[in-house]
């Protein structure tokens, strides 16, 4: 089976039923996807499928064939953290930590989605579970995301009446 992990192709022998979780971490090395709780609902294995964010350990790999698979190892570009690497650094995000690779994937995709996400976006969006409970850092982190995502966005032109374009 042919995938296209964080830019690279890979080719695994697997049983196409099995989850990409573990063709990430078993098969590739790729550890940073953690395995929390099997069933989807904790979100420590979040990846991103086409730039949307998916629950790893219920995706069947065949389902990924073809799709461009983003892993925690390939969210910066080169040797700059993306923007949600670097807020969770300066909000000091992470206790333990474990579930937080699998926090900046999510949140990653919900600012690629939505730019200047409000409380209430975050919390819809951001259903991982921390047992930590850093949810209001988590909120401080995107909040800071955001700004700085916003920052790097080129200017509109004003095409408004009297506006020069």
């Amino acid at each position: 089976m042919d995938l296209l992990i964080n830019g690279d192709n890979h080719t695994v022998d697997v049983a196409p039923d099995t989850p990409l979780l573990w063709v990430l971490r078993d098969n590739l090395n790729l550890t940073g996807t953690k395995f929390g709780c099997g069933i989807a609902a904790c979100g420590a294995c979040t990846a991103h499928l086409n730039g949307q964010a998916v629950r790893t350990c219920v995706l069947p790999v065949s389902a990924a064939q073809g799709q461009a698979i983003t892993t925690i190892e390939g969210l910066a570009q080169g040797d700059e953290l993306h923007a949600v690497q670097q807020a969770w650094i300066d909000e000091q995000v992470p206790q333990c930590g474990y579930c937080q690779s699998g926090m900046l994937m999510a949140a990653a995709s919900l600012l690629a989605g939505n730019a200047a996400p409000t409380d209430a976006d975050i919390d819809a969006a951001m259903t991982n579970i921390c047992r930590c409970g850093t949810y209001q850092r988590v909120r401080a982190g995107i909040h800071r995301a955001a700004k700085v995502l916003q920052s790097r966005a080129p200017a509109l032109p004003n095409t408004a009446a009297g506006g020069e374009s």
